[in-house]
Parts: C-alpha cells; structure tokens; sequence
C-alpha cells in the first residue's frame, strides 16, 4: 500500500524572478518532457481529443462562435491540464523515477486536501466565461443575420463586430490574468507544501504584483505558445502542454530559497 505524502509546512522563502530564470526553466522543463513524457502525452492527448469533439460539436450545430469561446478560454485551465507534469518533474527533482500510476496515486491523495479548492475554481471561471462570452456576442450582434463564423465571417470585421471583438478580449484577458496570478505559484504550492488554499494564492498573487514585468511576460509567452499549439487542429498542445507545464513546475522549484 502506498504511503502517503509528506511534505513540508507553510510557504517557504521565495526569490525575485529573473528572465534567466524563465530561461533555465524552459530548458529544464524540456528535458523532464524528453526524460518522462508519458503522462504528459497522455494528459495532452485527452486534450487534443477534447479539443475534436468541441470543433465537430460546434460545426454540428451550425454555433462555431462557441469554438472561439473554447478557444480563448483553454488557457484559463490550462494550468489544472498540466498539473501532473508538476509532480513528474517534482520527483525528478529528487531523484526518483516517475510512472503513471505513482503520479495519479499522488494526484489522488490531494482529494483530501486544498488543491481540487482551486481547479474547481478554474473550471468554474471557464464556464463563467462560456456565459459571459455568449452575453457579450448576443450584445454586440445578437441581431445581424449570421449562423456561424464559416459562412459569415465578415459580420467580425462590422463595427459591432469588432467592439464585441475587443470588448470580449479585454473581459477574457481580465479573466486570464485573475486565475494566471493566483494559479502560477499557487497550484506547485498546494502541490508541494502543506499550506492552504489562501495562502497558497494570496502568495502568488504577491509574487506577480511584486514582479509585474517578468511574470506577466511569462503569463503572455505561455498564452502565445498555446494558442499557436492549437492553430494546427489542436496538434502542438501534444508537445506545448507538457513542455509548459514541466517548466512551470521549475520556475517554481527556481523560486523557491529553502
């Protein structure tokens, strides 16, 4: 029977974040992908297949304006997608040699604990995002004759068009940022520290305050790969996925000062 987790308590002393660092963290995530890329694959496979359905789903029903709602709002759960490359290069880090049944023994011993507080609140901000979305567009061309983005594109490039388009923007980006700040050293937190959720976010949050320019220069480097990833049918989140999520792990692991 496996044991459980030990770790340690409270948050531990954190360092200023540095463009080399990002550096070292990408280099370092790449190689943890190369070292271990099975569970990786596997989380990002079921994305790419999530990402199909939602296409086939949308083009089906003649609404492929909620295929852009998806596709802007991936990267709000992005982050809850890669949280199993946190532990693989977590125990890499020591030394161990990751599996996949030990990586979801560990991901399901944090049932009982802080971190399914904040991917809950991620998949609820995706959904709020999915109807707020839908408000605004009903807003702006709720009345122009278009069915679906294939045969009326050129209803986006109309003056209501292009206010809904930038007025959506500014809301996802807005969401985006919120769960970016509390997400980006709050999940390898909760992940590898006994801390609650509160602190874990309010810590993180911090950070990015504290150190605007590097770590929301981090913040727009992953939204530009993803959505890059998901312009060839999805493809590039196979590789960009885990890459991400093994580097994120390491920007943390670089922060940390104990």
């Amino acid at each position: 029977m496996a044991t459980a987790i030990e770790r340690a308590h409270g948050v531990p002393p954190l360092r200023s974040p540095s463009p080399a660092l990002l550096r070292a963290a990408l280099a370092a995530g790449w190689q943890d992908f190369r070292a271990a890329p099975a569970f990786g694959l596997i989380v990002s496979a079921l994305c790419l297949a999530a990402g199909w359905g939602m296409t086939a789903l949308t083009v089906w029903a003649g609404h492929t304006f909620w295929l852009v709602l998806g596709v802007f709002g991936f990267p709000l759960v992005a982050p809850f997608a890669a949280l199993g490359t946190y532990e693989v290069s977590r125990l890499l880090g020591l030394g161990e040699r990751p599996s996949v049944g030990r990586v979801l023994h560990a991901l399901w011993h944090e049932r009982g604990r802080h971190l399914p507080m904040l991917c809950a609140l991620m998949m609820v901000m995706l959904l709020f995002w999915f109807f707020l979305g839908h408000m605004i567009f009903a807003l702006f061309l709720g009345l122009k004759p278009m069915t679906n983005i294939m045969t009326s594109g050129e209803v986006f490039l109309s003056v209501d068009g292009l206010m809904m388009l930038a007025f959506g923007s500014a809301i996802g980006a807005g969401f985006a940022l919120f769960l970016y700040s509390i997400c980006v050293l709050g999940l390898p937190l909760l992940l590898d520290r006994e801390v609650d959720c509160i602190t874990a976010t309010a810590r993180s949050t911090q950070m990015v305050l504290a150190h605007p320019w590097v770590m929301l220069g981090w913040a727009a480097f992953i939204a530009i790969v993803l959505v890059l990833a998901m312009i060839p049918a999805f493809f590039g989140l196979l590789v960009a996925l885990p890459w991400l999520g093994h580097a994120s792990w390491h920007i943390y692991a670089g922060l940390k000062a104990d």
